[in-house]
């Protein structure tokens, strides 16, 4: 068995923090751990279906991760294995959910969050893979499935203010994209398709994927991989108040993954030319610690 050790390694600032990071690599199938600083890492899990969403339950000794799948065969699914990738197991198989992206582990509250992108939908379940539910519905049918801009792609959970917040990248470069935010739950007498509580809250985005949320800031940081100068960035903006979103971070080579470490003040994002990022959360001390690993696309901060 591998052991994984809370090694401690500077921040980006300097300060000394202690985890592992857990990276998707798309084109090799496969899931690494790594120290926060890129050194010891392993290869974790192989034979991925395009992973491209990660989440981490310490407490328990688990990952989760989405594999897209081929849109066209609807063979997405989620699989859960423990910290170093033994005991894989699926816990959403094939046929349930289309193409799962960014996943979110509300440990809380004992359910997964996902977005299904060609499914046109944002989903959850019991942390088994039990009690699959459709909480936003965006279309149906093969004809929607070809209209970008209805894709669910990124998804964070606010589990105390009961709120889901997501993303809908649109078409490649096409400046469509959205961000919007509802509440956890459906309201009476309404379902996933005509719910009357959902909130845009960024428009004309160039292609917004992975969301994150600072809970304790009430801060939304999101990866944008369209064009530049808005795209190929990570931004972000408070959710309580109106305010324009700020670029922290430029020059992505089509930004995906994000992870935040709100104690140690950074952040972490991959993208898709195959860098690690590492930053303050302001962006400043930014750091590109590995580049050129393969198309990545997840990316998990957890201390172990």
């Amino acid at each position: 068995m591998t052991i994984l050790e809370a090694t401690e390694s500077k921040t980006p600032s300097g300060g000394t923090r202690s985890g592992r990071l857990f990276v998707l690599e798309l084109s090799g199938d496969r899931i690494h751990s790594m120290n926060p600083d890129g050194s010891d890492r392993k290869t974790i899990v192989t034979n991925c279906r395009f992973p491209d969403g990660i989440g981490v339950d310490v407490e328990a000794g688990h990952i989760y991760w989405t594999n897209m799948g081929i849109p066209n065969l609807d063979d997405g699914s989620i699989e859960r294995a423990d910290l170093d990738g033994k005991n894989r197991k699926v816990v959403v198989p094939k046929g349930v959910t289309y193409t799962p992206k960014q996943l979110h582990l509300d440990k809380e509250n004992g359910k997964l969050y996902w977005c299904d992108r060609e499914g046109m939908r944002v989903m959850r379940a019991n942390l088994d893979g039990s009690q699959v539910e459709t909480l936003i519905e965006t279309g149906g049918g093969d004809k929607d499935r070809g209209d970008q801009t209805r894709w669910c792609v990124g998804i964070s959970v606010d589990p105390k203010r009961r709120h889901i917040y997501w993303t809908q990248k649109g078409p490649t470069k096409g400046g469509l994209g959205r961000i919007f935010r509802a509440n956890i739950n459906i309201p009476n007498g309404e379902g996933p398709a005509n719910r009357t509580d959902i909130e845009v809250l960024f428009d004309h985005l160039p292609e917004p994927i992975d969301l994150e949320l600072d809970l304790a800031n009430r801060v939304l940081y999101w990866t944008d991989r369209g064009d530049p100068p808005r795209g190929n960035t990570v931004n972000r903006a408070p959710i309580d108040e109106k305010a324009e979103p700020e670029i922290l971070i430029t020059h992505l080579m089509e930004g995906i993954g994000l992870s935040l470490d709100v104690p140690g003040n950074r952040m972490f994002v991959t993208d898709f030319a195959g860098s690690v990022y590492a930053a303050d959360l302001d962006g400043k001390n930014e750091r590109n610690f590995l580049y050129a690993q393969g198309n990545l696309t997840g990316i998990a901060y957890a201390e172990v």
